[in-house]
């Protein structure tokens, strides 16, 4: 192998990108105040940290079930009117069935929404409704918009064309050609991205909790604002399983109803 095979010119086109990260990381780092001390007497007071949470609190253990239901609770019932609400936005914005001034108006709305973080959303739910699950049901229904309208309308679009201008040419109108022609094509995928929206939501119920949405996501901030470490590792270790449990559940939902729609 000669030094040839080593040249600038030979690896340019990977030295100039990395050359660019590099400079862009230490920039960013400055502007953040970032450093290597800090970073590792962060760790350093993060390992001692590690130590003040064991162990956990097995009689609390009980006491977070509630939550931890009602952070469940949360979720599905936010992507069940998400889901529903997603559909309608999709239905108006799909440009196979829907006019041009609605799909243009349906599709900027989904974009703002999506936007927007659903921590502000609550934020500004909260001052709205106060504090409990409301705020944090309807925060996660409007984040559903930006997502699954998206993928709804973008779902629509791709559908068969022969099957609506078959439902058309009968004389079926705008609604029947929805249910019979858009409806049963687009379910199976309805489905699975509702499931998993669902697993997004359980995550988001946790963050949302800490804020004022109730559920065990409230349970861990108010265990570590108390200083009652033990407890809330209790309630971290019950985030973990209901966020494990919730994702092998809906996982193997969403295989089998791909599995069925394929056999259709």
């Amino acid at each position: 192998m000669s030094l040839r095979d080593f040249s600038l010119r030979r690896y340019r086109k990977r030295i100039l990108p990395l050359g660019i990260l590099v400079l862009l990381t230490v920039v960013t780092g400055k502007a953040c105040g970032a450093s290597w001390d800090g970073l590792l007497s962060g760790l350093v007071k993060g390992y001692s940290f590690l130590g003040h949470l064991f162990p956990p609190d097995w009689k609390a253990f009980p006491e977070m079930i509630g939550p931890a239901v009602e952070s469940i609770v949360i979720a599905l019932l936010a992507t069940l009117f998400g889901t529903l609400l997603s559909l309608c936005f999709a239905m108006a914005a799909a440009a196979n069935i829907s006019y041009r001034w609605l799909r243009s108006l349906s599709r900027a709305i989904i974009a703002i929404e999506r936007s927007l973080p659903e921590i502000i959303i609550i934020l500004i739910l909260v001052a709205v409704f106060g504090l409990g699950p409301v705020p944090g049901v309807l925060a996660l229904t409007l984040g559903c918009i930006g997502m699954l309208g998206k993928l709804f309308a973008d779902a629509i679009e791709e559908i068969d064309p022969i099957t609506i201008e078959s439902i058309a040419a009968v004389g079926a109108n705008k609604g029947q050609i929805i249910v019979f022609g858009v409806l049963p094509q687009i379910m199976p995928r309805v489905i699975t991205y509702a499931m998993f929206r669902f697993e997004i939501n359980i995550r988001l119920s946790v963050l949302l909790g800490a804020v004022g949405a109730g559920g065990i996501g409230y349970e861990l901030d108010s265990a570590f604002n108390m200083l009652q470490y033990h407890r809330a590792f209790t309630a971290l270790i019950v985030t973990l399983l209901l966020v494990f449990l919730t994702e092998r559940l809906s996982g193997h939902l969403r295989k089998k109803v791909k599995a069925e729609g394929a056999l259709k």
